[in-house]
C-alpha cells in the first residue's frame, strides 16, 4: 500500500508538471513550431501530406486525451484539499465558538464573585460595628473580654486581606478576559 501510494504521489507529481507545463509560453512556442514543421514538411516534399495530417490528427488526439486526464487529476486534488480547508475552517468556527462560551462562563462566574465580595464586605461593616458597639460597652467589663474583641479585630484584618486578594485575582481575570476577546476579534479578522 506504501509503494502504491508513493507511485500515486509521482504521478500526481508529473501530472501538475506537465499540466503547469502546458499552460505556459514553452508549451505555445512548442506546438507553434510543431504545427509550422508539420506543414512545412509536405511543401518541401519530404513527407505526404496526407501522412502529415493523419500523423498529427493522432498526435493532438493522443496529447488531448492525456492532457484532459492530467487536467482532471489536478481539478480532483485541488478540490480534495479544498475540502480539506472548508473542514480546517469548520473546525476553526466551533473553536471559536466554545473559546466565546467560555468566556461567557468566565464573566459570569466573575460577576458572582464580584457580589460575593460586596456581601463579604457587608458583613465585615457589620461586623466592625458590632465590634465598636462591644468596645464601648466593654470599656468597663473584664480583661478576657477585651482579648477576644482584639482577636475579632484581627479575623476582620484577616478578612480584609483575604478580600484585597480576591479583588486582585478578579482584576487579573477580568485582564484574562479583555485579552481573549481581543485575541478572539483579532482572529475573526
Amino acid at each position: 500500500m506504501k509503494k502504491y501510494n508513493e507511485k500515486t504521489e509521482v504521478l500526481e507529481k508529473i501530472a501538475d508538471k506537465i499540466t503547469s507545463w502546458i499552460g505556459s509560453i514553452q508549451s505555445l512556442i512548442v506546438h507553434t513550431l510543431l504545427f509550422i514543421t508539420s506543414f512545412v514538411l509536405p511543401m518541401l516534399n519530404i513527407v505526404n501530406f496526407d501522412k502529415m495530417l493523419l500523423i498529427l490528427t493522432t498526435v493532438l488526439s493522443l496529447e488531448a486525451i492525456y492532457l484532459a486526464i492530467f487536467i482532471q487529476m489536478s481539478v480532483n486534488k485541488s478540490h480534495e484539499k479544498i475540502e480539506d480547508i472548508q473542514e480546517d475552517i469548520e473546525e476553526i468556527s466551533e473553536d471559536i465558538e466554545d473559546i466565546q462560551e467560555d468566556i461567557e462562563e468566565i464573566s459570569e462566574d466573575i460577576e458572582e464573585i464580584s457580589e460575593d465580595i460586596e456581601e463579604i464586605n457587608e458583613d465585615i461593616e457589620d461586623i466592625q460595628e458590632d465590634i465598636e458597639e462591644i468596645n464601648e460597652e466593654e470599656d468597663e467589663e473584664d480583661h478576657n473580654e477585651r482579648a477576644k474583641n482584639v482577636m475579632l479585630k484581627s479575623n476582620v484584618s484577616s478578612n480584609k486581606n483575604e478580600i484585597k486578594a480576591l479583588k486582585d485575582i478578579i482584576s487579573q481575570l477580568q485582564n484574562e478576559i479583555d485579552q481573549l476577546k481581543k485575541d478572539d476579534k483579532q482572529a475573526e479578522e
